[in-house]
């Protein structure tokens, strides 16, 4: 069972300023052909933007890119302080496997190994931190549980907590609210805000338009590349919609 207690994120151990992440011009596809080409653009520090757009946009595709899962076709990005050891992504839940045989904490615990290493032993001090993150997303109660047991808004709530941990200045999160509940997805909501008001920069790849107009300030329109970027208010109008819907069906028809 899973209890909202809207308690605020874990506070970071080393707080780092956001980092400033530059595109220029860079495209990232797959086997030499791109699924995202030409865009170039800052998400500032500090700033929470969601990335949206029709099926097959490419907005994954410049998340793992940004994430350097990807290397890039073209164009470059760069990360200014701490580089990419700054950035902490949360992959689509689709792309876990929940076969690993790992209790809820352990998998909550491995956000802290870049503090910790590998081979160390947990210090009293992250192992709280552990306890605060699991208590954070409502599932104090569950922490020995097997993951793969759990069910798909539990286990997003703890890969949250799992990202809460990492000390991150900049969060990417692919689809973070899918396949869950209303419920979970206004607790983790919550979370991201809380993290946005600490200072740190929140990049979020989304479908609901609804959502990301009532909780993300700046919003990245891709079809396949940038039809438009700045204050969600100014994106999401409905000739920019059509537009975006228009080109990708464009690069199918072309497909």
């Amino acid at each position: 069972m899973v209890v909202s207690t809207r308690v605020a994120s874990p506070v970071r151990a080393n707080p780092v300023p956001a980092a400033r992440i530059t595109l220029d011009r860079v495209s990232y596809g797959w086997r030499g052909r791109p699924a995202v080409s030409g865009v170039s653009g800052v998400f500032a520090p500090g700033s929470m933007t969601a990335i949206v757009g029709p099926n097959g946009a490419g907005k994954s595709t410049l998340v793992k890119g940004i994430m350097g899962v990807l290397r890039p076709l073209g164009g470059h990005v760069r990360v200014d302080g701490a580089g990419r050891r700054e950035l902490a992504w949360l992959p689509q839940a689709a792309d876990l496997d929940r076969s690993f045989p790992i209790t809820v904490r352990e998998l909550v615990a491995m956000g802290a190994w870049r503090r910790v290493g590998p081979w160390r032993r947990y210090g009293r001090t992250e192992r709280d931190r552990v306890e605060q993150a699991l208590a954070a997303v409502g599932l104090a109660d569950l922490g020995d549980r097997i993951a793969g047991t759990l069910s798909g808004g539990q286990l997003q709530r703890a890969l949250f907590a799992r990202l809460m941990l990492q000390d991150a200045g900049v969060l990417l999160l692919d689809e973070p609210f899918a396949a869950v509940d209303s419920h979970t997805t206004e607790d983790l909501m919550a979370l991201l805000t809380d993290c946005h008001a600490q200072g740190r920069t929140v990049i979020a790849v989304l479908h609901d338009m609804d959502l990301v107009r009532a909780h993300f300030p700046h919003t990245l329109l891709l079809a396949g590349r940038t039809v438009a970027w700045g204050d969600t208010a100014d994106v999401l109008t409905e000739q920019n919609l059509r537009a975006a819907r228009a080109l990708r069906d464009q690069e199918l028809a072309w497909d």
